[in-house]
């Protein structure tokens, strides 16, 4: 286990539909380049950074948005990584073959190579939020992908509600998982909904951290668009579901934390969550629901 810390940055901010994609990888790299200049060696970025969070709508000429990996983005923030020295975690609208689109996140090296993919596996279908529509569900299963001699496991978003993706990446060895977010109020909801819906977007990912003993970090968009308004609140979570850093609701921002790998190991040690698994009593959690029938 690699026992030197490192320091992470997450970029928050807005996406309005009026920013084009190249104005968008402009404000990227003038934030990539402040998280540089702070000694930040992987910089995150929210979920579909590049453009609005157009799945609140069924249209068909979204499609046109999705592009290949590699491709212009993902070629132009390989260029932002190795100018800047700097290890990059960006979320793309993946176009993989005609009719075939993903949610994908990428890793690319401080050399400035892509060194990892993976795809949203759980994919949402609700109000304002028609992913369904766009995204397949993703086929490269679980990733952790060593950056900057981190191990960083990939979610995204929906992927955060889902304690089994989060244990399963956290058993490939992930130090720290990443989750790509865009997420907020719906604007027929009452205050008191809202409030809890956020409340429980940070409870479950506490839960994620003090479950596996590892670092969670979560990259929110802020700003409204058209139905929702996202209410950012970016954070770094310890080994202990403690929040070390956060962001606010509503304003652009990079915040920063460091990445301990040895307070994994002071954690595991004080709540031996693995050594205490009953693995053998696990099997019915392939079933989509019960009743759970006794062996």
């Amino acid at each position: 286990m690699p026992n030197k810390n490192i320091k992470i940055a997450l970029l928050q901010h807005a996406s309005p539909q009026s920013q084009t994609q190249e104005q968008s990888l402009d404000l990227i790299d003038n934030l990539i380049a402040q998280a540089a200049s702070q000694n930040a060696k992987i910089a995150f970025t929210q979920e579909l950074f590049l453009t609005h969070y157009f799945p609140q709508e069924h249209n068909q000429n979204h499609f046109d948005l999705a592009e290949t990996i590699p491709g212009p983005s993902s070629n132009h923030l390989c260029q932002t990584a190795l100018k800047n020295k700097i290890a990059i975690v960006a979320s793309i609208f993946e176009l993989a073959a005609p009719g075939l689109h993903y949610n994908t996140s990428i890793s690319i090296s401080p050399q400035g190579k892509i060194i990892g993919k993976y795809r949203k596996l759980h994919i949402p279908h609700d109000p304002d939020f028609y992913e369904k529509y766009y995204f397949t569900p993703g086929d490269l299963s679980y990733q952790t992908h060593n950056i900057q001699n981190l191990p960083v496991g990939q979610l995204i978003c929906w992927d955060q509600w889902f304690p089994e993706a989060a244990r399963l990446t956290a058993m490939q060895g992930a130090h720290l998982i990443n989750y790509p977010t865009a997420i907020g109020w719906c604007h027929n909801e009452p205050a008191q909904e809202q409030a809890a819906q956020q409340d429980a977007w940070i409870t479950i990912l506490r839960s994620h951290a003090i479950a596996n003993n590892i670092y969670i970090c979560a990259t929110n968009r802020i700003g409204t668009e058209k139905n929702l308004t996202f209410w950012g609140s970016s954070l770094i979570i310890d080994p202990q579901g403690l929040i070390i850093a956060q962001a606010s609701k509503d304003k652009q921002e990079i915040i920063t934390a460091e990445i301990n790998p040895n307070q994994i190991t002071t954690t595991r040690r004080t709540w031996p969550f693995f050594r205490d698994r009953r693995t053998d009593t696990y099997t019915d959690l392939t079933q989509k629901f019960g009743p759970i029938k006794p062996t």
